[in-house]
């Protein structure tokens, strides 16, 4: 099954846009076991994130070519100069995190590696969207740019949690080279491997609770802005935008992280529960692992996706979807499946913009040359 209507393609040297799954959640670290278990024990390690590439894809089914245009850009993604193609989903092993991670990141430094297809294109390299899988493959994406771009880039991280947390704050109860490494610390190992830029990168939906201040100045150290969800109430999406660019500008390389709980769980979905005591408990549940209350509506992220089209994202992910707890209207892989097209959009969008103003500029620098000729 591939992403909405583009073709699957491995073996293709070309591409512009690659669609990516990365199955992969044995970095979780929480969730209730419901509705097989009708308490509140806790069952870590609980899969769910890994079959969310799966149902994004299929929740895009009715985005097509034929009516795919997108009426506030004035262009069809899928019909433009720009080849996307989808690349499958990544063999990751669910046994061996190490492995993993290696997997993943070969399989990231291979595709974002190669020649783009398309000859105008003002992109050195193909950009990657990513289909999670837990929020941890942020960490071999970021590897694998940091090789491909050679240095640092900034992250723009979109959830509801900081994800930098030191894992030392937060030991596991088998310590081990490989229990540093969740879906919280991601960032955290990232900013300490100098893959990203300190002080030019940012968070946004910010509403979860803490260990304590120590969070926020491990957070601080690693340079990321902080925006929480309530900030939307007192500056609105526009403010949020130009916070943002403000903090990253239009020209840094910048990885673009969307962790889905950083919608509210009451409008994503209702949980798939019989009982009807876990109903009146769960009944706004999210099909995501870590769902927190009081987040934004898929209305404002999309419209901040949007302001923020003229950012140089480099690669992207949409991660933490579990179709596992979402309703049976699939609500949270349908939202997932639009930011993905937003995505798709804004990309196409500002290539065809950065096209436009090289052919401008070697419009204008042709006609001054023909007057100087005159002269």
């Amino acid at each position: 099954m591939t992403l909405l209507i583009v073709v699957l393609d491995i073996d293709r040297s070309g591409s512009d846009i690659g669609i990516l799954g990365a199955p992969f959640d044995t970095a979780v670290s929480y969730r209730p076991d419901f509705p097989r278990q009708t308490t509140s024990k806790l069952n870590v390690n609980l899969p769910g994130a890994r079959f969310g590439p799966r149902a994004i894809r299929a929740a895009s089914a009715r985005q097509t070519s034929f009516r795919g245009f997108n009426p506030r850009r004035g262009l069809n993604p899928y019909t433009s100069p720009y080849t996307i193609i989808d690349c499958g989903d990544i063999p990751v092993t669910p046994f061996d995190n190490a492995l993993a991670l290696h997997q993943m990141t070969s399989a990231f430094l291979e595709l974002g590696s190669r020649v783009p297809a398309f000859v105008h294109s003002t992109n050195p390299k193909p950009k990657l969207l990513t289909l999670g899988g837990d929020h941890s493959i942020a960490l071999p994406a970021l590897r694998a740019l940091n090789k491909i771009y050679g240095g640092p880039i900034a992250v723009l991280h979109f959830d509801a949690h900081l994800d930098t947390w030191h894992p030392a704050k937060y030991p596991s109860a088998w310590p081990s080279a490989q229990s540093d490494f969740t879906h919280g610390s991601m960032f955290w190992i990232a900013s300490n491997e100098g893959l990203i830029l300190n002080g030019s990168s940012a968070h946004a939906g910010l509403r979860s609770r803490l260990l304590g201040w120590d969070d926020y100045e491990d957070d601080e150290r690693q340079g990321f802005l902080r925006i929480s969800a309530d900030d939307i109430d007192e500056i609105g999406t526009v403010g949020i935008v130009s916070a943002i660019l403000e903090r990253i500008g239009t020209d840094t390389p910048t990885y673009l992280s969307l962790d889905i709980d950083v919608l509210d769980p009451g409008l994503v979905s209702k949980a798939r529960i019989s009982s009807a005591t876990l109903m009146s408990d769960y009944q706004q549940c999210p099909g995501t692992g870590t769902p927190e209350a009081g987040g934004w509506t898929s209305r404002e992220v999309i419209r901040i996706l949007r302001g923020l089209e003229t950012l140089n994202v480099i690669g992207a992910d949409i991660v933490e979807v579990a179709p596992a707890f979402d309703g049976t209207g699939e609500q949270t892989a349908l939202v997932a499946a639009q930011v993905g097209y937003e995505i798709l959009t804004s990309w196409v969008g500002r290539g065809m913009s950065e096209i436009e103003k090289v052919k401008g500029k070697d419009d204008e620098s042709r006609a001054s040359g023909n007057r100087k000729d005159e002269l």
